[in-house]
């Protein structure tokens, strides 16, 4: 499995003194559609760094219902409950797009964060932009139409894709949402109309980003915008440079 360390943003803005001993110890796996990487209240052992997939943290219901809380792609790191100290989280990763991941023992990733060193602030300060778009999730799934949530959504997963094409169904689309399916066929069939999309089979093609980010209510912005402040991805910069 031919998996590079560059295809993650995060891994790559680690000064090269912790890549190097990182990098060696990096293990290649392959994410299939709807693999669940972990469940509700589970111990995590590795922490996984998607290079192409896109993994979707859920919260599930007692009665199975579901709603996605965040995404996490070639930006971030999945299992920040291992070095945030609590071990486990009550909510699901599961895979929503299929790919490929580089997987790193909790030991490994546990010695290097405790020289208290760039990693550690690194993986803060991804933490923070991730309670960023759980918190803006939170709001958006409250105030704002499923046509806008489902634009907010498709701009996430194409800001951790490399293309412009999505495969998705859209049973599992309205999961992810925590809405009815209909309400995303309706959605969908809006934005094809407006040769914003292109839908077929459960294959999204974006033709328009541009009218996409300007169907999209605020939220998408407030996320890309503080994701960005940061974690600026520029390898060359030392990652204990404080973010502007």
């Amino acid at each position: 499995m031919s998996i590079s360390p560059q295809q993650n943003r995060l891994l790559m803005s680690l000064p090269a003194a912790v890549q190097q001993r990182l990098f060696p110890h990096l293990e290649p796996v392959a994410l299939p559609l709807g693999k669940v990487l972990y469940e509700s209240g589970q111990v995590q052992h590795q922490v996984i760094f998607p290079t192409d997939a896109i993994i979707s943290l859920l919260n599930v219901m007692e009665n199975g219902a579901s709603a996605e809380i965040a995404v996490v792609g070639n930006e971030g790191v999945v299992g920040v409950s291992l070095f945030m100290g609590g071990a486990s989280t009550p909510s699901r990763a599961l895979v929503q797009s299929a790919g490929s991941a580089l997987q790193l023992s909790a030991s490994r990733l546990k010695d290097e964060f405790d020289r208290h060193g760039e990693l550690l602030l690194l993986l803060l300060r991804y933490t923070q932009s991730l309670i960023t778009q759980m918190a803006q999730t939170a709001v958006c799934n409250r105030h704002h139409s499923i046509d806008q949530q489902l634009c907010r959504w498709l701009l996430l997963s194409l800001d951790r894709l490399p293309g412009d094409q999505l495969v998705m169904t859209q049973e599992l689309i309205a999961n992810m949402l925590g809405v009815r399916r209909e309400g995303v066929t309706e959605a969908a069939g809006k934005l094809q109309k407006l040769g914003v999309i292109e839908y077929h089979r459960g294959h999204i093609s974006v033709l328009d980003r541009a009218r996409l980010e300007t169907l999209s209510c605020e939220c998408y912005a407030v996320v890309k915008k503080e994701t960005d402040r940061l974690l600026p991805w520029h390898p060359d910069t030392p990652a204990t440079d404080q973010p502007t």
